[in-house]
This record gives C-alpha cells, structure tokens and sequence, in this order.
C-alpha cells in the first residue's frame, strides 16, 4: 500500500502572448503582486508556429515567459488560470459584441520531473483539475538526455531548443530551492 505524502511544492510560471510586448510589464507587475518576485524570465520570443491567435489578437504575436521565486502547492494552479483569465478580460477591448484579448497568459508549473500547462480546454491528454481548468504534461524530464523532452501532443514551440533550455533552468532554480 502507498503512503499518502503533501506534495512537493513546484514553481510557478506564465507564458505570456500578445502583438503589444508593453503588456509583458504591466502583467508582471500584477502578478507579482498577488505570486511573488520574478527569479527567471526570458526574452522577448518570437512566435510564429501557428496562427491560432492571429485573428483574436492580430499579427505581431510575441511571447514572454515569467517564472516566480515563491514555490507554490500543484493544487493552486486551477485558481491562478481563473486569475490569469480575469487579468486577460480586464485588459480586452470591446470590439462591436464581444470582447478582444490583448493577451493571453497561460500558467503553468515547473517539477524535477515535468513541465505542466493549465488549459480551460479538454482533450484526451488532459485531466480536469477543478473550477473549470486541465492540466497536461507538456515537457517530461529525462534523466539520460538530461533535459526536458517533448511528448506527442506538447505545442511546437515547447519542442524547440530555446524553450527547453529555459525550462531546464528554471528546474535548477526549482532544485536549488527545494535543497535550502
């Protein structure tokens, strides 16, 4: 029989879409307010692997990913998507009868062992989580290649080098953290 044990805590991250990259500051800001300071972020990343986006937003999408210092409890991800959307409607724009998003912010989480994104969208790699959120596994850890990998499903730009490299950094912020 398997003991129940707390969870480890992980580290929270958002990545950040939008054609306006003066969002990436203001979005920081509130969400260091409510999640902590900031300890790794990336550049200002291209993104061109889709235009799931482009008639929502326009063209001109970037992308920025935050990662936070304060560690979190796996259990508070569906709450932090249920705050990233209000962030995200407070910041549309009515356009006729519905509302325009100037940006998009998908939190996820960072363990020794993967890499997890909140999705309000169901599909069959995902597992509902509460208040209306999924979850899936998106990067996994491996030990031999020493780094994160992509599975089947995981979005091409989470395949590409740069974002797992960023990813693999933010685990050695997790590892140091949790070792303190």
């Amino acid at each position: 029989m398997g003991i129940i044990r707390n969870p480890i805590p992980v580290k929270l991250f958002i990545g950040m879409l939008s054609p306006d990259p003066a969002l990436f500051a203001d979005c920081t800001d509130t969400l260091c307010r409510t999640y902590g300071d900031v300890d790794l972020q990336s550049d200002v990343l291209s993104w061109s692997t889709t235009k799931y986006y482009q008639e929502e937003m326009g063209g001109g999408i970037v992308r920025k990913f935050i990662f936070f210092d304060r560690l979190i409890d796996a259990a508070d991800l569906p709450g932090i998507k249920v705050t990233t959307t209000s962030i995200e409607k407070s910041l549309s724009v009515q356009e006729g009868n519905h509302l325009r998003r100037r940006i998009n912010l998908d939190p996820g989480y960072v363990t020794e062992a993967k890499v997890v994104l909140a999705t309000a969208k169901d599909f069959s790699h995902r597992i509902y989580i509460g208040a209306g959120i999924y979850a899936e596994v998106t990067l996994r850890y491996s030990n031999a290649e020493r780094r994160f990998m992509p599975c089947e499903h995981t979005y091409p730009d989470y395949r590409s080098d740069e974002y797992r490299s960023l990813f693999n950094r933010s685990r050695d912020l997790l590892r140091a953290a949790l070792s303190k």
